[in-house]
C-alpha cells in the first residue's frame, strides 16, 4: 500500500495526462476509422466491380496486418518513399486504418441483417442507391452492430499501446509505465496503476456500449 502510495504522489499527475493522451489517441483513431469505415462499406455496395475488388482487399489486409508492423511502416518505411508523418498523426492512422476495415466488416454484416423486402420496396418508388443505402440500409445496419464496434472500440483504446514503439512528445500508459520501471523500483506498482485504469476504461466504454445496445436494438 505504501509503494502505491509514493507512487501515486510521485507521478499521479503523469499518470493523469497519460491517460487522457490514451483517451485522445482512442477518440480520435476511432472517429476517423469509423467514418472512413463507413466509406469503405458505401462503396462496397456501390455495382462497381474493379473498386469492389480493390476495396476487399484493402479490409482484409488492414484486418490481417499486425498494428506494429503498420505503424513502423509508416514511421520508417514512408520516409523513403518521401512522405514523412509526426509520431502522434502516424499512431492515429495506425489505429484508424485498422479501425476502418474492422468496421466496414462488421457494417457489412449488419448490412445482411437488413430485410431485402424493404430495399426491393424503396426502388420501386424510385429512390437511387445512395439514397436507400443512406436512409434505409445504414441506420438498421449501424443499430445491429453497436456491440461489435463496442468490443472495437476497447481493443482499439487498448491497442494504443503502439504509442510505446515511437517517442511521442507525450506518454501515454504504456509508455509511463516503462519510464518508471526504468527509472524506479516501482514498475509492479505502475504495472497495476496503469492495468487498472486500462480496466476502468474498458468497463465504462462497455457499461456505454450496453446502454446505447438497448435503447436502438432492433426486435426482431
Amino acid at each position: 500500500m505504501g509503494s502505491v502510495l509514493r507512487l501515486l504522489a510521485d507521478y499521479g499527475p503523469a499518470f493523469g495526462q497519460a491517460l487522457l493522451l490514451t483517451w485522445k489517441l482512442t477518440a480520435l483513431s476511432f472517429v476517423a476509422g469509423f467514418a472512413l469505415g463507413i466509406v469503405v462499406t458505401v462503396a462496397l455496395l456501390l455495382p462497381l466491380r474493379p473498386l469492389r475488388f480493390v476495396l476487399t482487399g484493402y479490409v482484409e489486409v488492414f484486418r490481417n496486418i499486425p498494428g506494429v508492423a503498420l505503424l513502423i511502416f509508416i514511421v520508417f518505411a514512408l520516409p523513403d518513399l518521401k512522405v514523412v508523418i509526426d509520431y502522434e498523426p502516424s499512431v492515429i492512422l495506425t489505429l484508424a486504418l485498422v479501425c476502418s476495415a474492422f468496421t466496414a466488416d462488421y457494417v457489412r454484416t449488419g448490412i445482411n441483417t437488413v430485410n431485402r423486402g424493404q430495399v426491393e420496396a424503396a426502388r420501386s418508388l424510385g429512390m437511387g442507391p445512395l439514397v436507400i443505402i443512406s436512409s434505409i440500409v445504414l441506420p438498421q445496419a449501424l443499430r445491429s452492430v453497436v456491440q461489435p464496434m463496442t468490443s472495437l472500440l476497447i481493443a482499439l483504446m487498448l491497442s494504443t499501446s503502439l504509442a510505446s514503439q515511437v517517442p511521442l512528445p507525450g506518454r501515454e500508459l504504456t509508455t509511463l509505465v516503462a519510464k518508471i520501471a526504468n527509472d524506479s523500483a516501482g514498475g509492479i506498482s505502475a504495472f497495476a496503476a496503469a492495468a487498472a485504469m486500462y480496466l476502468a476504461s474498458g468497463l465504462l466504454i462497455a457499461w456505454a456500449g450496453a446502454t446505447l445496445d438497448r435503447k436502438v436494438r432492433i426486435l426482431r
